[in-house]
């Protein structure tokens, strides 16, 4: 989902643009280190990772840590291996503490525990960051973090356990829709509060602090709005045409009680999103239609 947003925003560049194909296996070094020394790109985005919600973060964690780790960990070394000019890793909002004062700063970093559904996660996603700020402080290297919050939109996992909240709503407000059900369940109380990004918002984000920031500081990238997850389901249900109930399950986790990060350095240097919760809502539901119908 990620990188195909950023390939489509860096198509307006004019520059000439890699994608590391699934060929390479991103956590074996070697075949990492050969792609690069092939190719030797002038930047890179470092977008790639294991990913998934709750069910897949506590089914998983080996995975999602060891995974994500080597992800990190050769993509990282190669790009400094052959010169790259300028890096930008991604990590995730869950790498701030599970009770971090709201709107989160960037510098509540390691200030708490973490989030136990998503610490395997969160923690390979710390290191990153770390080795960045490693990288630029032994070697010199222009290696930067950004934080993005929730993010949705056209090519997101809609698999019913391993996807994240936003894209298992859509698929169960429509697929409750077509069944003509009375009512869809979700996970929790819905009270946790969650914010949320169209990954093309983003994407500007990414090109955005690559051209204009260097720094140590992970940058949070964010809408600067949260809400609760039951109204979220609400507004789900809207745009997929659900109109029966939402039944709330309590015997499930909550996850953090709130998550909302501060965009205020961002803002600070002149961006802002441009895509709003509902209209994203749509083009998020325009593409899961078209891979249920078998498009492209």
């Amino acid at each position: 989902m990620v990188g195909s947003a950023l390939v489509r925003r860096l198509a307006t560049e004019g520059c000439e643009v890699l994608v590391a194909p699934r060929q390479v296996d991103l956590r074996d070094q070697a075949a990492v280190r050969g792609w690069f020394a092939e190719n030797r790109p002038d930047a890179v985005l470092l977008a790639a990772a294991k990913v998934g919600g709750i069910h897949a973060n506590d089914t998983y964690p080996a995975q999602f840590l060891y995974d994500n780790l080597m992800i990190e960990a050769n993509v990282i070394d190669a790009a400094a291996r052959n010169a790259t000019e300028k890096l930008l890793f991604l990590g995730s909002s869950c790498i701030y503490p599970k009770f971090a004062d709201q709107p989160i700063v960037e510098e509540s970093l390691l200030t708490g525990p973490l989030e136990p559904t998503n610490e395997w996660y969160a923690i390979a996603k710390i290191a990153g960051i770390k080795l960045c700020q490693a990288y630029a402080r032994e070697y010199g290297c222009d290696f930067i973090s950004a934080m993005p919050t929730n993010l949705y939109g056209p090519g997101d996992n809609y698999h019913p356990e391993n996807s994240h909240v936003l894209p298992a709503l859509i698929r169960k407000a429509h697929e409750a829709k077509i069944a003509g059900a009375d009512a869809i369940t979700v996970w929790g109380s819905g009270t946790p509060r969650r914010e949320f990004l169209h990954v093309d918002d983003l994407a500007d984000a990414c090109i955005f602090l690559l051209q204009r920031y260097s720094g140590a500081m992970p940058i949070n990238v964010g809408s600067g709005k949260d809400l609760p997850i039951a109204e979220l389901a609400g507004i789900v249900a809207e745009v997929v045409g659900f109109a029966g109930d939402i039944a709330l399950d309590s015997e499930k986790p909550d996850g953090t009680p709130r998550k909302l990060m501060s965009g205020d350095r961002l803002a600070a240097m002149g961006w802002r999103p441009c895509i709003s919760l509902r209209d994203g809502i749509a083009d998020a539901y325009r593409d899961f239609l078209a891979k249920a119908d078998g498009s492209p």
